[in-house]
């Protein structure tokens, strides 16, 4: 700091207060001039900069306040009594320090974001970095823009609780689900429980990474979806039991073939075909129900390419359960088609995720 602008420093601080705010701008403008000038400060000149810079601004219109948040962002040097101030300040003013200051601490975070607007989240949210304890803070406050934000960050670490809840809120939000997908350090089972609820681009995305998945790591992440899965989802339908016992039967009388499916479904044995739909894929009821009921039948494809069932049983499936549809014997053949050009591999790994549900049960 100049000897100068030391012994201007009592003259420069008596100004602040000083009712013209023309003259308080051109001191905050020749101090901020003067603090990128000089090479070096000592922490104590860093403070006193900060302090007098902190003053000022604090009266200032606030388009000063944020054309100085601004110049100040991304500077390793700014005094941390000023970016302190300024992330405290309304959106428009705090926006630039949250989004790229690194003086800021993860404690000063956790302080805007336990506190602030959604602005200021959001801004937050877009750091180069964001630690656990401030994303879990974010997940947990945040709207969806700003989860979208945060889930759109790859330098935004999430700790398994909040990727956990983050999936919860973007299964029932379409516009959430290009980003959660997209997300590469989304822990792969929370990436399949995605798809159910996904458009078709997506599921291709999911059974691609799923194709490319390290055999360690699928392990890893099928162990976790089976502690997340842990509870029952979902009510048995009334007849379970009678086709349940009947299915049991047929299967140890070697009857329950793919044929012996296709009959239970023209004959609206739904329970029936769903059961020997489970056992036959070695999937849970719930999924099987689930895919039936939304006549999900690109996910039908990914269960009997896994199972290796040959395409015209599929598409004995998928006409049947398309019979109320006008054109159910078009889409069932634009569906064979995607049946035929389905990967097998990403379709067994993407089955290994549905069928921890199972393996959740039995336990």
């Amino acid at each position: 700091m100049s000897e100068a602008l030391v012994t201007r420093l009592p003259e420069l601080i008596g100004l602040a207060a000083e009712p013209s705010s023309e003259k308080r701008r051109t001191l905050l403008r020749e101090l901020t001039d003067h603090f990128f000038g000089t090479v070096e400060q000592t922490v104590t000149e860093r403070a006193l900069y900060g302090d007098v810079l902190a003053a000022l601004a604090a009266e200032m219109e606030t388009a000063v306040r944020a054309e100085l948040a601004t110049r100040f962002a991304d500077s390793p040097r700014a005094p941390g009594v000023l970016i302190r101030r300024l992330s405290q300040d309304v959106a428009e003013v705090a926006a630039p320090v949250l989004r790229a200051s690194p003086v800021l601490t993860e404690a000063d975070l956790l302080k805007v974001v336990q506190s602030q607007g959604q602005a200021h989240l959001r801004a937050v949210s877009a750091r180069p970095t964001v630690s656990e304890a401030v994303s879990d803070v974010i997940v947990a406050r945040g709207d969806d823009e700003t989860l979208g934000t945060l889930l759109g960050n790859e330098g935004a670490a999430l700790s398994r609780q909040a990727s956990e809840a983050a999936v919860e809120r973007a299964k029932v939000n379409p516009a959430l689900h290009a980003v959660t997908v997209e997300r590469r350090s989304l822990p792969p089972d929370l990436l399949n429980e995605m798809y159910f609820v996904v458009e078709a681009r997506l599921r291709q995305q999911i059974l691609e990474q799923n194709a490319r998945l390290d055999p360690a790591l699928l392990e890893s992440a099928l162990s976790a979806g089976r502690a997340r899965l842990a509870e029952v989802d979902g009510a048995l339908p009334a007849d379970y039991s009678a086709c349940l016992a009947y299915v049991d039967e047929l299967r140890a009388a070697g009857q329950l073939t793919p044929q012996m499916l296709a009959r239970f479904l023209r004959s609206d044995s739904r329970t029936s075909f769903l059961i020997a739909l489970s056992q036959l894929a070695d999937v849970d009821f719930h999924t099987a129900r689930q895919i039936v009921e939304r006549r999900d039948l690109d996910a039908l494809a990914v269960v009997c390419r896994a199972a290796d069932l040959d395409r015209a049983l599929f598409l004995t499936y998928a006409v049947v359960l398309l019979n109320a549809d006008g054109d159910a014997m078009g889409k069932a053949h634009a569906y064979a088609r995607m049946y035929a050009d389905l990967n097998r591999d990403a379709a067994l790994r993407t089955l290994r995720f549905w069928r921890a549900r199972r393996a959740a049960q039995a336990a």
